[in-house]
């Protein structure tokens, strides 16, 4: 009973510190106008540039002596030995001291912990957040009406963030902060600039690597944390460059998971991150942090009716970042698995349309590629629509349920599972509903054309 009571007052103290600290539009967050096009029933979207966040160490978070709030947080992270499969309880001693410090605490000591946690993370990941100046050649022209001609040279076209990946030189940005540059900048926040090579960069998944050259610095890699591990509720932290004011800093929580968003090359982007801490025009590439300062994404997106921060934002988990930057680095491009379909995902009204049972769930397959693996494997895609309610249904395509024996209950479970599984060249096994019977089928992914269905 004594853990118990712990337990729930250090729960307390969390709900008390946040607490205390306490149609639209889509856009990626660069300071240049996106071109993205999206769908009619889709928001627009804005483009993002923001920088990283500093990382405290573990050591500082599990500090035994001083203040009330360092004991506590003592316990909370006490380690366990890989090899020990005993759990640690704490003694009565222990309890006791607890209960003590929980009684001393008061709201100055809560906030205090709050803000000092968070200065900790600027200054420890600062070194590690980069601006990003971007410029293209522009060639000499005659001026207009007789005037003075203009010379050959480098024009401002955009700026974003990054972070520093490896001690090697790579910097981690969105492929939209450095589409078509011609010449690209890194400022780091103590003044010094390098020039930078596009080392890699993919349209699809919004990433891109840069190179600089380390002879005259020593770079520390920001920590990567897991993004699969998210909760929504989390705290997260923006480091960036928003508007052009260098290295600034802002906090909400993680709002959604697992939302699926249109990328530059019409193809959608899934398990993205929703996120309302603030980031707008120059936030992009910036890294989104965690309480301990671990990058669990790669701010690129805003919805917005207004062009600015209106609480939904949007990063690429840094698992996705974790899967494609290597071979960005390694080779300068990334391969995506193509199916070569588009769908709806099914529901109880489309289920119906389709006489299938409301609690029938998958991809109703709307439209096939021509050539693309799904057309080999002789896939059929919906043949028409019904009328229900006064709502048009596309009917009479296939509902694929699986994939390699893993289920799909929508079009996003579908584009993550290739993701995430697949590479081209693989083998595929889909399982489906063809007129209401399953069926299976085996086919082979292809590479991603520029552009077309998922």
């Amino acid at each position: 009973m004594r853990i118990r009571r712990v337990a729930v007052a250090l729960g307390a103290i969390a709900s008390v510190a946040l607490v205390a600290c306490g149609g639209a539009t889509v856009a990626s967050l660069s300071d240049e106008p996106s071109n993205t096009n999206v769908l009619e029933s889709a928001p627009a979207i804005v483009e993002v540039v923001s920088s990283p966040i500093a990382v405290p160490e573990v050591a500082d978070l599990t500090r035994v002596e001083a203040s009330p709030i360092e004991a506590i947080t003592e316990i909370q992270v006490a380690p366990v030995a890989e090899d020990s499969a005993a759990v640690v309880v704490p003694t009565d001693s222990e309890v006791e001291s607890v209960e003590a410090a929980l009684d001393s605490l008061t709201s100055n000591d809560i906030v205090a912990a709050y803000e000092e946690v968070l200065g900790d993370i600027y200054e420890s990941a600062l070194p590690s957040v980069v601006y990003i100046r971007v410029e293209r050649n522009v060639p000499a022209s005659q001026g207009r009406f007789g005037g003075p001609s203009r010379g050959e040279g480098f024009a401002p076209a955009g700026e974003g963030s990054g972070f520093v990946w490896s001690g090697e030189g790579h910097i981690v940005t969105n492929h939209h902060v450095i589409a078509e540059a011609d010449r690209v900048t890194v400022v780091f926040a103590d003044g010094s600039e390098f020039e930078a090579e596009v080392l890699g960069s993919d349209a699809d998944s919004d990433l891109a690597v840069l190179k600089i050259d380390t002879s005259e610095l020593a770079l520390q890699a920001l920590e990567l944390g897991d993004s699969a591990e998210l909760r929504v509720g989390q705290l997260s932290l923006a480091i960036g460059n928003p508007f052009g004011q260098e290295f600034t800093m802002s906090r909400g929580i993680v709002s959604a998971l697992g939302r699926a968003v249109p990328g530059a090359n019409g193809y959608s982007n899934s398990q993205i991150i929703q996120t309302d801490t603030p980031i707008n025009p120059g936030n992009s590439g910036g890294p989104l942090l965690d309480r301990l300062g671990d990058v669990i994404g790669i701010n690129a997106q805003i919805i917005s009716s207004s062009g600015v921060s209106a609480g939904v934002g949007f990063a690429i988990p840094i698992n996705t970042a974790k899967r494609i930057v290597p071979e960005l680095v390694a080779d300068g491009e990334y391969q995506h698995a193509y199916l070569g379909i588009s769908g709806a995902s099914l529901n109880g009204k489309l289920a119906q349309a389709n006489g299938l049972t409301p609690d029938t769930r998958g991809t109703l397959i709307v439209g096939i590629a021509n050539g693309g693996p799904a057309d080999d494997a002789g896939l059929v895609a919906a043949m028409g629509t019904t009328r229900l309610e006064g709502v048009e249904y596309p009917v009479g395509g296939d509902v694929i349920i699986r994939l390699d024996g893993t289920p799909i209950e929508g079009m996003n479970d579908l584009i993550s599972y290739l993701s995430e599984n697949n590479r081209p060249g693989d083998k595929l096994t889909v399982e489906l509903l063809r007129d209401g019977e399953p069926t299976t089928v085996e086919l082979t992914l292809q590479p991603r054309p520029d552009r077309g269905a998922a």
